[in-house]
């Protein structure tokens, strides 16, 4: 099982860790043009720092981002797990995971990013802000860059069994499985139902939909269930305890799509 999660917005300070070593993170495919983005980001956050909030998208009040990616190739590294932080990182709590499913999060998971295209929870990278919507004035929009590289990488790594796909739209946009892998991909939304006036209504929560992804993820970990594809998902998710909502695609070379509906927010 391979599980794709999108990054959180906001970081964990970088530490007083090892800088950063390129070659030694995960999907070596990818080197190439994590440093071709690398540079473009720190030299643009180092020439203009007004220019570089503007591309970065960033308030006045995160004008100290700049000034962080300049120290990208300095800062001290922590394990990507660490470094990303938010709703669906503390609900899936990778710290507090038994040595086993650290060992299963370790092989499965892969956190998709603007800057480094996509690392393991254990590659060690610095706390940096670079989204995937970003354009640079020289490489373009990244979400556009990603898509050779990653076309080239990502279904090797995807291997022949589950990919259980969880990321935001803007960071899909890098990597859509397609062909046999998009068979034995699985999408997941997360619903919130409620009844008004005798008819259920559903909608997206943004917040549940990460808390409760995460917690997806937490489960299959600590259970140390790896479903085998989309089919053997639904069934490792109600026996779990969720409520699932699933139809194969119509077509081959599609993607199966997930809803998970809950009705109590929390």
């Amino acid at each position: 099982m391979l599980v794709l999660l999108p990054p959180s917005e906001g970081k964990a300070s970088s530490g007083r860790g090892a800088p950063l070593k390129p070659e030694s993170l995960s999907l070596p495919g990818l080197a190439d043009a994590r440093a071709a983005v690398l540079d473009e980001l720190v030299e643009l956050c180092a020439a203009d720092e007004d220019k570089a909030r503007a591309v970065l998208g960033l308030s006045e009040g995160l004008r100290g981002e700049v000034a962080k990616n300049t120290e990208l190739r300095t800062a001290g590294a922590r394990p990507a797990g660490e470094i990303y932080t938010g709703v669906l990182y503390d609900a899936l709590g990778l710290s507090s995971l038994d040595a086993a499913a650290k060992r299963r999060a370790a092989r499965s998971l892969l956190v998709f990013s603007g800057l480094w295209g996509a690392v393991g929870v254990t590659d060690k990278i610095p706390s940096y802000r670079c989204s995937m919507g970003v354009k640079l004035p020289g490489l373009g929009a990244l979400g556009a860059y990603w898509r050779g590289p990653m076309a080239s990488v990502l279904p090797e790594a995807a291997g022949d069994g589950l990919v259980l796909d969880l990321r935001s739209s803007a960071y899909a946009s890098a990597w859509k499985p397609k062909g046999e892998v998009a068979g034995r991909t699985a999408t997941v939304r997360v619903l919130h139902a409620q009844v008004v006036d005798g008819v259920e209504r559903r909608s997206v929560v943004s917040h549940f939909n990460k808390a409760t992804k995460g917690r997806i993820v937490r489960a299959l970990l600590t259970a140390g269930i790896s479903p085998a594809d989309p089919a053997e998902l639904v069934t490792a998710l109600r026996d779990l305890g969720h409520v699932v909502e699933a139809e194969p695609p119509a077509r081959a070379g599609r993607a199966w799509g997930l809803d998970v509906v809950v009705r109590e927010i929390h």
